[in-house]
């Protein structure tokens, strides 16, 4: 496990942008964390750096899926308001997740679903207001 510091939005977005470097078509990351730990902040930076600053990463809470125009393509999930498992399999879930892309999943502990021990478990806690503790357990 590889335990990193982020003092700032900013520096998680950088952390985020080094990580993606290691990124590979298929790669599934489960991005755990409390309500505004930085989710979606670290997301910012894997598309800006699979984009070259071309996408920006949004949270598809609402939506539940972002796919963003990147090499490869990044499919972001957001599962914090699903209420069924069947929604998921409404919108082609394992055929994204198991496709050319790289999927990332926020708050994968809300679906049932068992994910590939392959997957990149990212945790995010937030130690204070700026500062964050970024575990990435490949």
């Amino acid at each position: 496990m590889q335990k990193l510091y982020s003092n700032s939005s900013e520096q998680t977005i950088e952390i985020a942008k080094e990580f993606a470097k290691t990124l590979k078509c298929g790669d599934i990351i489960l991005l755990e964390g409390d309500l505004g730990a930085g989710k979606t902040i670290f997301t910012k930076g894997i598309v800006s750096a699979l984009s070259n600053g071309k996408e920006i990463a949004i949270s598809p809470t609402f939506v539940i899926l972002n796919i963003y125009n990147t090499i490869p393509e990044v499919y972001h999930f957001d599962l914090y308001r699903i209420g069924d498992i069947s929604e998921l399999d409404a919108i082609g879930f394992e055929e994204y997740l198991f496709g050319d892309g790289i999927s990332i999943i926020e708050w994968p502990s809300r679906a049932e679903k068992i994910f590939p021990n392959s997957a990149i478990k990212i945790t995010i806690k937030k130690i204070n207001d700026t500062k964050r503790e970024i575990c990435i357990e490949r």
